[in-house]
């Protein structure tokens, strides 16, 4: 699995950090907003990287790419963060090439989520492909990889059960509401954030129940379209501080870098539920202070057992079977790249070869010599010989390497470059 151009042999690596073993304010310094990514993928280019996917959500911050050295996307992370390179070894992972590309596939598959079975990082991948593309960094192995995962992640969805309760960080957030607070419909609920765990946050909580929930966004011409839909309060920005003192429960979903709920903002004479549902942590910590607030964060969400945990568990098998399936041919499509270069070469030393028999003909047969017709039986020629050898080595492709040097010395073929 390399990257085959001028003299370097690059390998295809994840980097990363996850839920599993990195909390809420680690991810939080390694989270990467959009004009970070875009900058990350500037730098990526400019260093000679030609293919990276970078995916930065709640739950992971990750990197795929081809480098010389795994170091190189992990300098490009910390260079892009407010990580530092110890932060990230006390929590990270690195894997290569085959190990990079099946985790891929568990990644997609909802395998690797927070919450077993959530399939919205499936949307990330997407748009992170995207994003890649648009800087220049979407080679067709990655391409092909990605819409590989997108394919086993839509099997996975439709021919097992394992996202069934469609559970999500949104849905556990109502879930908590609903089990933790009585008569919860003579709440006040203020959502603070509406990207898009804000936005599946208030489609829930709207289903469940017909409590006053008022918005407020930093842009309100955006909450007021999500407002629109459920004929729901908006507030401005402004009056945040104003609308947390009415609430009873505040859900805060912002993509902030620093705190924007301090201790000063909340009062101190009602009991009051806040669920930080952000990543960096948009709730000051010393707000744990207060005995009138419990405060839930969203891996503390991610750790409540749902009803539906051990029918999705269940469905681990056939899902893995489903990603097994479709990574074998993805596998099988490296393998067959692997024997292009050599075709190409042979390719071409056909052409050479019929070449010079037709000039040699020419200069014997004088004017009774078509060359037209010599061109078009050499080309037929051509191509049945490199078909028959294609064909070959795709059905002994556990002796491909060994084939493709018989190729090479036969026809005396010099070595050719390709990308991965």
């Amino acid at each position: 699995m390399q990257k085959q151009g001028s003299e370097l042999h690059y390998n295809f690596y994840q980097i990363g950090l996850n839920y599993q073993k990195a909390d809420e304010n680690t991810r939080g310094l390694f989270s990467l907003d959009d004009s970070s990514q875009k900058l990350l993928l500037k730098k990526a280019l400019e260093e000679g990287i030609d293919g990276l996917l970078v995916i930065s959500t709640c739950n992971r911050t990750e990197l795929y790419g081809f480098a010389k050295h795994p170091y190189q996307l992990i300098k490009l992370l910390c260079d892009h963060t407010k990580g530092t390179l110890s932060n990230f070894e006390n929590v990270s992972y690195v894997y290569k090439n085959s190990e990079a590309i099946k985790n891929l596939f568990h990644v997609g598959g909802g395998l690797q989520s927070q919450i077993l079975g959530d399939f919205e990082i499936i949307s990330q991948i997407r748009h992170s492909a995207i994003r890649s593309k648009e800087a220049g960094l979407l080679n067709s192995f990655l391409e092909r990889l990605i819409n590989a995962v997108i394919q086993a992640s839509k099997r996975v969805k439709n021919e097992t059960e394992l996202s069934s309760g469609a559970t999500s960080v949104a849905f556990a957030s109502v879930h908590y509401i609903f089990n933790s607070i009585e008569n919860v419909d003579d709440k006040n609920i203020l959502l603070f954030g509406t990207g898009k765990i804000g936005r599946n946050t208030c489609e829930n909580l709207v289903k469940h129940s017909n409590n006053h929930i008022t918005l407020i966004n930093r842009t309100r011409e955006k909450a007021e379209k999500i407002a629109g839909k459920f004929n729901l309060s908006v507030k401005d920005f402004l009056e945040l501080e104003t609308e947390v003192k009415k609430s009873d429960i505040l859900i805060v979903a912002t993509g902030a870098q620093n705190p924007t709920i301090t201790k000063s903002m909340i009062p101190k004479d009602k009991p009051m539920l806040i669920l930080d549902l952000s990543i960096p942590k948009n709730v000051s910590n010393d707000i744990l202070e207060l005995e009138n607030v419990n405060l839930i964060s969203i891996d503390e969400l991610s750790k409540m057992t749902d009803q539906t945990l051990q029918k999705r568990q269940s469905q681990i098998p056939a899902a893995h079977q489903i990603i097994d399936e479709v990574y074998q041919e993805f596998t099988q499509w490296i393998e067959n790249r692997k024997f292009v270069p050599t075709l190409h070469a042979l390719k071409n030393k056909l052409e050479t070869l019929k070449n010079n028999e037709i000039i040699a003909a020419k200069k014997s047969l004088n004017g009774s010599f078509s060359e037209q017709q010599a061109e078009l039986i050499g080309n037929k020629i051509i191509q049945k010989i490199t078909n028959q050898l294609a064909h070959h080595l795709k059905k002994e492709v556990h002796n491909s390497k060994e084939n493709i040097e018989v190729i090479k010395r036969m026809f005396q073929l010099e070595d050719s470059n390709s990308n991965v």
